[in-house]
């Protein structure tokens, strides 16, 4: 791998929450999950993250979830299918309506919480989030687990599907995430999550939880924004992922511009 995306889940505050240091953050990354108001952030703080990531030049992608501000979005929910196709086309033109106010777009979708782990087996929730990107606009990439259900029918769709591995997040043998109710889940280490990562860009391993080696098809890394400590984090991973030899770039660049990888 000459190339690797680095992405985290920004505009998440609301009101008076503040939630992670997204200024900082998009100094680091390449592309930026941005909330879109049902799991969290609010239309100023959506606008401010947006036109952070315009100036930065960073990507900007639909980080769309559940309706579930109270349970940031992290709580299953059995969404009629109506449903869920409606609530994912509004969260996406919500951002492409605030992008395109700030004289930039959105170029991705990135499914957030208890929906990105549903979708991964799901059938039939993956294929509503499908069916609701390729009806608002097929030119959008999908971001999400490999062998996902959800990325396999995106691509079967005609839909760009985008892999990506988390680096502070520990991995089962059989390449899930680990559940956040079990120890170890999370992983602290700055040092430690940039030798992982650096481990994934070069030769597509991940040691599991267990300390098996197992194979992990990635073009993105996920630093998440809301951890203790997390722009020091995504720092050390890019600056490990640079010394290796590694360009940080997105892989789904805004219009007009090339990757440095195509």
């Amino acid at each position: 791998m000459t190339f690797i995306d680095l992405n985290s889940d920004l505009g998440e505050g609301f009101g008076r929450w503040t939630l992670g240091d997204d200024a900082e953050m998009l100094g680091i990354v390449t592309s930026a999950n941005i909330a879109c108001g049902f799991h969290a952030g609010d239309p100023l703080v959506i606008r401010q993250t947006v036109l952070g990531a315009r100036d930065a030049g960073v990507a900007i992608g639909a980080h769309v979830g559940y309706r579930d501000l109270a349970g940031f979005g992290r709580r299953n929910m059995d969404v009629s299918s109506a449903e869920l196709v409606a609530d994912v086309i509004y969260q996406i033109g919500a951002l492409q309506g605030v992008a395109r106010a700030a004289g930039t777009s959105v170029t991705y979708v990135k499914p957030h919480g208890a929906l990105y782990n549903t979708i991964v087996h799901d059938e039939r929730q993956a294929r509503d989030v499908v069916t609701a990107i390729t009806e608002i606009d097929p030119t959008l990439a999908v971001l999400g687990l490999p062998g996902s259900a959800v990325l396999r029918l995106a691509d079967a769709a005609g839909l760009r599907a985008v892999t990506e591995a988390f680096a502070d997040r520990a991995y089962t043998p059989a390449g899930t995430l680990v559940s956040r109710r079990e120890a170890g889940s999370v992983l602290h280490d700055p040092e430690l999550v940039a030798d992982r990562m650096v481990q994934l860009a070069t030769e597509g391993t991940l040691t599991a939880i267990d300390g098996s080696l197992i194979s992990v098809d990635a073009d993105s890394i996920c630093v998440h924004g809301d951890s203790p400590g997390a722009t020091g984090m995504a720092r050390h991973v890019r600056s490990a992922l640079t010394r290796a030899g590694i360009d940080v770039s997105a892989f789904a660049p805004r219009p007009g511009e090339i990757h440095a990888g195509q």
